[in-house]
């Protein structure tokens, strides 16, 4: 390195962003994620015995994927490589195993290579990395925030180890905003400024698990903010609401973020509570999830999940579903908390659920034919072969019923629907009681 690449990374380091420059240099000063990097931990015992195999890390922005690969990278006695999927290309694959040859060839060192973001490589360029990660010709380590599981390719995914990073408490940020707030040489501890209690607390929280941005809100607000008469600079709340404007919403429309949360939409209106149901409701429309995939699921729960017990829900649900496509945002958000609180609130059945999955599985294990009773006898002569001889018509009984055989032979004692004593279902099972009685 000569004298002007010296200084253009020191003058880089000085400006870079908090959030940069405040990233942990050992495995010590890492934040969180003691799930994986505790001590006594498979990780964390790896890092420190210098015996690392490929892995791949996967969570949300600013859990520290990078810093960690930062940390191994300032740990190991292997050589270091890295690349940015978004970035790179082939060209810089190349050069990066034709390095790692010539360092394990040549010197009989390992290295390491990290590539950030690598879901975004396509299947070819992950698949070129496989003979290299197999004869351990470089240790992997892929940051990801997608889930591998369907992002990265299956050969890749069977020779690395997956740590799955969660998203830091408040207590973690809080930690490493006072760490920043103190340290003078990579924090803001020169700047002599305070941050009260009430504003720390708020940046912990409203960060949403996401380190980087308390970091650049707090760099934000004491960068912007001026002094007291007496030359203090404080931080305070109104400050810090200031420099974050909102809670960050952590959701992917089409990654772990998307699953989870419908999911837990759809277990909220099954499980009759219509605040945790409007909540998720509210978390899918402020990251823009699409009305009408959202108007699909209240149409299934609806009757997956109700069914007969209410046989308005699906009514409600499916007039939501119209609506939602004439009225469009943002109005459609009343819409649709007007229908999921209903299902919500609805009695719940699983019956008619129940019903159709065991006749679907009655069809794949047995071969029936509909009785003859029940055939059609309207055209091609099937009366003369004994199509729907001795059927008897509903309608000339008492109670428009009458007991008659309309399930197949083979199958004739099987019963599918099983009202419950829920809600309509209730009054089902009246009826049926009352004309079978009769």
């Amino acid at each position: 390195m000569d004298l002007f690449e010296y200084m253009q990374q020191k003058t880089m380091e000085n400006e870079s962003p908090l959030a940069l420059r405040m990233r942990p240099v050992t495995l010590d000063e890492v934040v969180g994620q003691e799930h994986i990097i505790g001590k006594g931990r498979l990780l964390y015992r790896a890092i420190k015995a210098d015996k690392l195999t490929s892995v791949i890390f996967y969570g949300p922005p600013g859990t520290g994927k990078t810093t960690l690969a930062r940390v191994i990278a300032n740990t190991t006695h292997a050589s270091f490589r890295q690349l940015n999927a978004t970035t790179s290309g082939k060209k810089e694959m190349e050069e990066a195993t034709s390095y790692a040859k010539q360092q394990l060839g040549g010197y009989g060192k390992r290295t390491i290579l990290f590539i950030d973001e690598i879901h975004r490589f396509n299947k070819s360029q992950q698949d070129y990395l496989l003979p290299f990660v197999e004869d351990g010709t470089v240790i992997l380590i892929g940051a990801t925030t997608e889930n591998p599981y369907f992002e990265v390719n299956s050969a890749l995914l069977s020779r690395s180890t997956i740590f799955e990073l969660k998203p830091l408490t408040a207590e973690n940020i809080s930690t490493l905003l006072k760490r920043a707030m103190a340290d003078p040489d990579r924090g803001i501890g020169s700047y002599k400024a305070v941050l009260t209690d009430e504003a720390c607390a708020f940046l912990s929280d409203v960060a949403g698990g996401d380190a980087r941005m308390a970091l650049n809100a707090l760099e934000l607000a004491v960068m912007t903010s001026e002094r007291n008469a007496d030359g203090t600079l404080v931080i305070d709340l109104d400050t810090a609401e200031d420099c974050i404007q909102k809670r960050a919403v952590h959701y992917d429309k089409t990654g772990d973020q998307h699953y989870d949360t419908i999911s837990a939409f759809i277990k909220s209106m099954r499980g009759s509570d219509p605040d945790a149901a409007v909540f998720y409701l509210a978390r899918m429309l402020s990251a823009g999830e699409d009305v009408r995939f959202i108007a699909r699921r209240i149409m299934i729960c609806a009757s997956e999940d109700v069914g007969n017990a209410d046989p308005q829900a699906l009514v409600v649900a499916v007039s939501a579903a119209q609506a939602v496509e004439r009225v469009g945002m943002p109005e459609s958000q009343l819409i649709l908390a007007h229908a999921a609180v209903y299902v919500a609130c609805a009695p719940k059945s699983n019956a008619v659920t129940n019903a159709i999955y065991a006749a679907m599985e009655t069809v794949r294990e047995k071969k029936t034919t509909v009785p003859a009773h029940l055939q059609d006898a309207h055209y091609g002569g099937h009366e003369s072969l004994g199509h729907g001889i001795g059927y008897k018509y509903a309608h000339d009984y008492p109670n428009h019923y009458v007991e008659q055989q309309y399930l197949p032979d083979e199958i004739a004692d099987r019963h599918f629907y099983e009202p419950t004593d829920i809600g309509y279902e209730k009054t089902i099972r009246a009826y049926f009681k009352r004309i079978k009685e009769t």
